[in-house]
């Protein structure tokens, strides 16, 4: 997911949503936030064994702005120094539409979704193919192309 410029605000940025462990994930999986994303942005449940699993976390630390979540599961060739979260976004639901290897049987792979977003008030959604590789063992996000 890209980082976009925002004009200035007049008042302040919204708080990131309050997502409880107990929570529904915002990946969209059926399962609860802290069972479930949660546990591979706390570290308590190791790294995302599939792609696909890296991809749901990743947006679901883009729900809830943790960037350091993101910038460890960042591929260190692509890794910006820093996350710019836009405070005029909220994140409204994820949609994976494809995977393609990224298994534990796999050293790369892709997944293509679309993810909702509402930006100072206007519905938009961002359709993109990620592609990750594994690094060290773990899964990692390595770049993306926007899809129309």
């Amino acid at each position: 997911m890209s980082r976009r410029k925002t004009r200035p605000r007049t008042s302040p940025a919204p708080a990131a949503p309050a997502v409880t462990a107990a929570s529904p994930c915002p990946c969209g999986l059926d399962a609860a936030y802290g069972a479930c994303c949660g546990r591979f942005h706390s570290g308590t449940g190791g790294t995302a064994p599939t792609a696909e699993l890296l991809m749901r976390s990743r947006y679901s630390a883009f729900v809830v702005r943790d960037e350091a979540y993101l910038l460890r599961t960042w591929a260190p060739e692509t890794r910006p120094d820093e996350v710019d979260f836009d405070p005029g976004t909220r994140w409204a639901g994820l949609e994976i539409e494809g995977a393609t290897e990224g298994t534990a049987f796999h050293r790369h792979g892709t997944v293509t979704f679309t993810a909702r977003y509402v930006h100072d008030g206007e519905a938009c959604s961002l359709r993109e193919r990620s592609r990750f590789v594994r690094h060290e063992g773990a899964w990692v996000y390595v770049d993306g192309d926007f899809l129309d």
